[in-house]
């Protein structure tokens, strides 16, 4: 198995528009971070989750040109708007590409973009927009040769829980604030866990330092990776504090479990 963070920033992305701070302006390129996504990858299988605003961007510095799903952690908007960037993936697969996510972030996707679920927009080769179809998550599912089991996690005060995934001994949590004793039995026994860590102190949707590291010491993965961090997050400070084994995510980092 093979895992690319795309990108591993918060909803706006580092550096942040208009912001002037010390990381923002950091020459380190550890500390510019697209919005979240990761790719899976077991033997022909490759699996893109989440499609974030920057995903044109991301395939390109990671030389990716299709994948053969989509799944969605949740509908928001750092998640999802990279949508119509999936019509080229549509033209390299010349087929629909099949997007997996919870009925409801199914409903959300359809309604802000419902021309990619009506019938293919082709002509002499060409794809005008991208060509998906929905697929449901409803409990453990497969594409290809991964096995995939989804697990609810909650996103903190009244937005939509989010999905955590388990492929295997790799597991994805991004956009969590607290983890249910469900989310842990089904995180149990992993080797590798991307896991959410918005910053140091504590935010009302997202974990922080403290309760991620915790969460870490419960789950005892071999290795642990820090995304989802917004700009007061400098990666060599942020990495000089951590535990052995646990480490922040960067752009283009690649995870062999």
């Amino acid at each position: 198995m093979k895992i690319t963070v795309l990108g591993c920033g918060g909803s706006g992305g580092v550096p942040l528009i208009g912001c002037g701070c010390p990381i923002c302006r950091s020459p380190d390129p550890r500390n510019k971070r697209t919005r979240v996504s990761v790719v899976v990858e077991e033997g022909p299988t490759r699996i893109l989750v989440d499609c974030a605003p920057d995903l044109r961007q991301q395939f390109l510095a990671a030389g990716l040109a299709t994948v053969d799903a989509v799944i969605l952690t949740h509908g928001h908007a750092d998640h999802l708007h990279g949508i119509d960037d999936l019509r080229s993936v549509n033209y390299h697969r010349n087929a629909p590409l099949d997007l997996w996510g919870e009925p409801d972030t199914l409903r959300l996707a359809q309604e802000r973009f419902g021309y990619a679920f009506e019938r293919p927009r082709t002509h002499e080769g060409a794809w005008y927009a991208p060509a998906l179809v929905p697929r449901p998550i409803e409990g453990p599912f497969a594409i290809g040769a991964l096995a995939v089991t989804p697990f609810r996690q909650i996103h903190g005060g009244d937005r939509d829980p989010t999905l955590g995934l388990r492929f295997g001994k790799f597991a994805y949590s991004t956009d969590v604030k607290e983890m249910p004793d469900e989310a842990f039995a089904a995180l149990e026994g992993i080797d590798t866990w991307i896991v959410d860590c918005l910053q140091v102190r504590p935010s009302p949707a997202h974990s922080h330092l403290e309760q991620t590291l915790a969460w870490i010491a419960r789950v005892k993965p071999r290795r642990a990776i820090l995304t989802h961090m917004n700009h007061t997050v400098d990666y060599t400070d942020f990495a000089a504090q951590l535990p052995s084994g646990v480490e922040p995510a960067y752009d283009g980092m690649t995870i062999e479990p």
